[in-house]
C-alpha cells in the first residue's frame, strides 16, 4: 500500500538512459542471510533476468561482503527510505527544506552517506518523477552517490506504479487501466503485457522494483483503500491475472511485489488511517485472501508487501500482520514456502503505529521475519532502534 505509500541497480558505466533498460536487478532469495535484502539484491546486479536461478549471488560472494561491511552500514541496508528532489544531488531549495525538516539531510546523495539506506522509494509528490530523463538522471545519480561510499553497493530504486488510480510515473509513460478494469476483461495475457511493458519502461529509467501488483481479493464494496486497484472479488481470476502480470514484470527485469499480506481486501478502514480488523476464519482466508498471494509464489515473486491490518483468526495477540510473527515466519515462511524478500508497508501509516511507539515498531519488524523497512517517519529513530 506503500501507495500514498521493493533488482538493483547499475555499476558505473552502467546507467539508465530513457528507451535503455540501465542497471536493473531484483531481490535475490533470501539464502541464510534473513536479515540483509538490501545487499543481496545489490549482489544481484548482473545477469538478473527471468531465470531466477541465475541471478542470484552465491552465499560465499555474499559473505565476503557481509565481512567487510561495518554494523552501521549493515542497518542501513535494511531501509528504504523517501527522499524529495528531482535530482540526488541538485535539488530545488524547497525540497531540501522539506530533507532538512524530516531526515536531517539536504540530498538523496548526502542520505545515502549519513544512513546508507539499501533502497529509494519515488513518488510524485517528493517531486522525484517529473519526466524520463529525469527520473533517469535521478536513479543514476543515486547510484553514483551509493557507489562512491566505502564498500558502495548499488540501491534498490522502487515505486508505486499499479497503474490507475495508484501511478507514480505519468506521460509519456505508458498508462494502463487499473487493476479492475484489467480483472473485467479477464485477459491473462493483457496482464502479461502490462507487466512486460511498464516493466520494461521502469527499467529503463533506473527504477528496479515496483510495488505491483496488488494481490488483494476485495470482497468488501466499501473497502476504502483497495477497491479498484484490486483485480476483483474472484480468488482463482485475482490469482491467474497476479501471476501474469508478475511474470511480466519480472521478465523485463523488475522485481514485482504482491501487496499487502494477508490480505486486505475486506475492510471498511484505511490503514493509513486507521488499524482494520479482517474477521475471517482461517478456512475462509484459505480459500479467499491465501490464494493469490500462493500463485504469486508459484510464479517466483520477487518481493510481498505486509498489510497493517489484524488477522485474528491467523494471530490472536492483537498485533498488526507487518509485527507478527505467526504471520511473517509461521504462515508466508513456514506455510507457504515463501523465501524471497518481505517488505513491510509504509511504517509511517497509522495501522502500524497504533499499538507501539515509532522506535519499537521497525525492531518488531524484523523480528517478525520482514527484511525490509519501508519510509519509517522518521528514519534517525528507526534507525538507531533497529542499531
Amino acid at each position: 500500500m506503500h501507495d500514498s505509500s521493493t533488482g538493483s541497480s547499475a555499476r558505473p558505466g552502467n546507467t539508465a538512459r530513457p528507451g535503455n533498460a540501465g542497471g536493473a536487478a531484483r531481490p535475490s532469495r533470501r539464502g541464510v542471510l534473513a536479515a540483509t535484502a538490501g545487499l543481496t539484491a545489490a549482489l544481484a546486479v548482473q545477469g538478473a533476468g527471468t531465470a531466477h536461478a541465475a541471478s542470484r549471488p552465491d552465499d560465499r560472494r555474499l559473505r565476503a561482503v557481509l565481512s567487510r561491511m561495518t554494523l552501521e552500514e549493515k542497518v542501513g541496508q535494511l531501509f528504504v527510505m523517501r527522499v524529495y528532489g528531482h535530482s540526488a544531488t541538485d535539488p530545488d531549495q524547497a525540497d531540501i527544506d522539506a530533507n532538512l525538516s524530516e531526515i536531517g539531510v539536504r540530498t538523496a546523495a548526502e542520505l545515502i552517506a549519513k544512513y546508507r539506506v539499501g533502497g529509494i522509494i519515488y513518488f510524485t509528490w517528493a517531486h522525484n518523477t517529473r519526466d524520463p530523463h529525469q527520473i533517469a538522471d535521478l536513479s543514476n545519480g543515486i547510484q553514483r552517490a551509493s557507489l562512491a561510499q566505502p564498500r558502495g553497493l548499488p540501491v534498490l530504486v522502487a515505486t508505486d506504479q499499479e497503474h490507475g488510480i495508484v501511478c507514480r510515473i505519468g506521460a509519456p509513460a505508458t498508462l494502463f487501466p487499473g487493476a479492475m478494469a484489467v480483472g473485467a476483461g479477464g485477459s491473462v495475457s493483457d496482464a502479461r503485457a502490462l507487466g512486460r511493458i511498464s516493466g520494461a519502461e521502469l527499467r529503463a529509467m533506473g527504477v528496479n522494483q515496483d510495488y505491483s501488483p496488488d494481490a488483494d481479493v476485495n470482497v468488501n464494496p466499501a473497502n476504502p483503500v483497495i477497491g479498484v486497484r484490486s483485480f476483483g472479488a474472484d480468488p482463482d481470476a485475482v490469482a491467474r491475472l497476479v501471476a501474469a502480470e508478475v511474470s511480466g514484470y519480472q521478465g523485463s527485469r523488475v522485481a514485482a511485489t504482491a501487496k499487502h499480506f494477508p490480505g486486505h481486501g475486506d475492510t471498511a478502514v484505511d490503514s493509513h488511517y486507521g488499524f482494520p480488523v479482517i474477521t475471517h476464519s482461517r478456512e475462509l482466508w484459505e480459500r479467499l485472501d491465501a490464494v493469490p498471494f500462493r500463485a504469486a509464489i508459484r510464479a517466483g515473486i520477487d518481493s510481498i508487501m505486509t498489510a497493517h491490518i489484524q488477522f485474528p483468526a491467523l494471530d490472536d495477540s492483537g498485533d498488526p500482520a507487518t509485527l507478527s510473527h505467526p504471520i511473517v515466519t509461521g504462515i508466508l515462511r513456514g506455510e507457504l514456502g515463501y523465501d524471497g524478500v518481505v517488505i513491510t508497508d509504509s511504517l509511517g501509516m497509522e495501522g502500524v503505529r497504533t499499538k507501539y511507539g515509532d522506535d519499537r515498531v521497525p525492531v518488531l519488524a524484523l523480528k517478525a521475519g520482514v527484511d525490509q523497512l519501508l519510509n519509517p517517519p522518521s528514519l534517525d529513530v528507526a534507525w538507531n532502534a533497529v542499531l
